[in-house]
């Protein structure tokens, strides 16, 4: 007999839920991230938050801010600092075109929308979005409560 696969269900995932609350998304690139064996290993048992993320590029590259990636437990004096600084990985034409849209002006941001694993690599989606003004924010939370409600009505029509 042999051996059991692994789920390919069975992975950890970690979303932004602030981001198509407060953002537009208007353009997604999937990007890698350069990170530490503890910075994996915590991602792995689900101990990251990307909510205040943002992206910032500075001289040609692509950096992700204010992600916290909590340090491993069993981690020793080698462990990383949880809301460091890092890299993304995008091919240059991507960052060219993330630059010239963030240059173009208004009221542009680069967000992480969801952080993933593929195989074995950790994967960041990034987002190029546009900001919600608050009567967007409302009219999202209108369709929300409208969706809900049909939904309640046609399962107790059934």
């Amino acid at each position: 007999m042999s051996a059991q696969k692994k789920d390919p269900n069975r992975y950890t995932e970690v979303r932004n839920s602030k981001a198509f609350r407060d953002y537009f998304v208007d353009e997604r690139f999937e990007a890698g991230i350069a990170l530490k064996g503890t910075e994996v290993k915590s991602i792995r048992a689900g101990k990251a938050q990307i909510s205040d993320a943002f992206g910032r590029i500075e001289k040609g590259e692509l950096w992700m801010h204010n992600a916290h990636i909590e340090q491993y437990a069993f981690g020793n004096i080698n462990n990383h600092d949880a809301r460091r600084i890092r890299k993304l990985l995008l091919h240059a034409n991507q960052i060219r075109k993330i630059s010239q849209a963030l240059d173009a002006g208004g009221s542009r941001a680069v967000v992480p929308l969801r952080m993933y694993f593929k195989e074995a690599l950790v994967k960041v989606e990034v987002g190029l979005c546009t900001g919600k003004k608050l009567f967007d924010k409302r009219e999202t939370l209108k369709k929300k409560a409208l969706m809900r409600d049909e939904d309640k009505t046609i399962k107790y029509r059934r």
